[in-house]
């Protein structure tokens, strides 16, 4: 098994440098990078430029009004034309884009092997710094979701399976199929309008994580104040996870009472009971609790970007969306580096839980 983990641990620099390669090189034919941005922005606002620039550089010395059509049409940069040449020249140079791109990205690799992520473009930020800012909100949303799917999705999918084609089975399929038409964002959307003072009730708070008295509530009054907080969010993100987890513990279930093993332990006399979670269970469960780290990271990435940004909650997701519309690059390429590496890790953990569940299985064996 050693040895299976290493080629799997030596598999993720290339996964990972292949994964890089391909999101930089898209990158350079997108049109509307931070340039452009910092360009529209200053189609409306006058003194952007003298801020952007630099108050001690020619560049900042020059006016908007000043050199109009110095660049014309020439510009390789949309909506620039009539900005003088320098003060481009000078944004360029701040946002490294004055190197050729193959310089740029091997420039970025070496840095991130050396966890130096570089800093927001925008808010002057270190991507380290707010990725571990953001990063509590994020695994609360993750981590809730998936232990509520789990803790309803297993009994329930053991009960469809046992009742299977029954009443019970029929109509909890029914809402379970309902739930995974739902789109997350739009329950979420009806849990705001419900729940959240919208046209009906007011009974849970519209957004963040916390309420402005925070710091002098008592430590059992923050418990229930987070919990007030993180109800509707979590409810949100847990309803298509749920329904597929459900789903697939049933069927789990159905495939293993149809062999010949469960066959043979009723034969003996065994009870009902002893045969479902004495010898089902363990078989059934193995797809299900080894998928634990990938559903995890599903539900902590998948769908933390729109309930985030519908609660108001300061998140990742939240993070990447206003990054990738601002063009802020660094955060863009620092997040997806970070995520595509916990990615490859989990799918490694996910071969670990099949193991820990079920040691017969030896991937070694299998490989040779």
């Amino acid at each position: 098994m050693g040895a299976y983990i290493l080629r799997r641990l030596l598999l993720i620099i290339p996964t990972l440098f292949g994964i890089m390669v391909i999101n930089f090189t898209l990158t350079q034919f997108v049109p509307g990078g931070p340039i452009e941005q910092i360009i529209a922005q200053m189609q409306g606002e006058g003194d952007v430029f003298q801020g952007i620039s630099g108050s001690g550089s020619d560049a900042g010395a020059t006016g908007p009004g000043e050199g109009l059509g110095a660049l014309g049409s020439d510009s390789k940069y949309e909506g620039a034309r009539g900005l003088p040449p320098e003060f481009i020249e000078q944004l360029e140079k701040e946002f490294g884009f004055d190197k050729p791109p193959l310089e740029r990205f091997v420039t970025m690799i070496w840095n991130y092997m050396r966890l130096d992520f570089g800093e927001s473009y925008f808010n002057k930020m270190g991507v380290l710094e707010l990725v571990i800012d953001k990063l509590p909100v994020s695994i609360t949303l993750g981590l809730w979701s998936t232990l509520i799917a789990y803790l309803i999705s297993i009994p329930l999918g053991i009960r469809k399976a046992v009742k299977d084609g029954s009443r019970f089975d029929t109509w909890t399929s029914g809402t379970i199929i309902a739930a995974y038409a739902i789109p997350g964002f739009l329950f979420a959307i009806l849990l705001l309008v419900l729940f959240a003072g919208g046209s009906f009730w007011r009974v849970f708070p519209l957004r963040g994580l916390t309420s402005d008295n925070w710091e002098d509530l008592t430590l059992w009054g923050k418990v229930v104040d987070y919990l007030w907080h993180i109800t509707l969010p979590v409810l949100a993100s847990t309803i298509s996870s749920f329904a597929t987890l459900t789903l697939l513990t049933k069927n789990s279930f159905l495939d293993e009472i149809k062999k010949h093993y469960v066959m043979t332990a009723r034969a003996k006399g065994l009870s009902e009971r002893r045969v479902l979670y004495g010898h089902v269970f363990r078989n059934a469960m193995l797809i299900v609790i080894a998928g634990f780290p990938a559903l995890f990271v599903s539900v902590f990435f998948g769908g933390s970007i729109i309930i985030e940004t519908l609660f108001s909650l300061d998140g990742l997701g939240r993070l990447g969306f206003e990054a990738t519309v601002a063009r802020d690059y660094p955060i863009i390429f620092g997040t997806l580096f970070v995520f595509s590496l916990l990615g490859l890790v989990v799918g490694i953990l996910s071969d670990l839980m099949y193991v820990y569940v079920d040691p017969r299985i030896d991937f070694e064996r299998r490989e040779g």
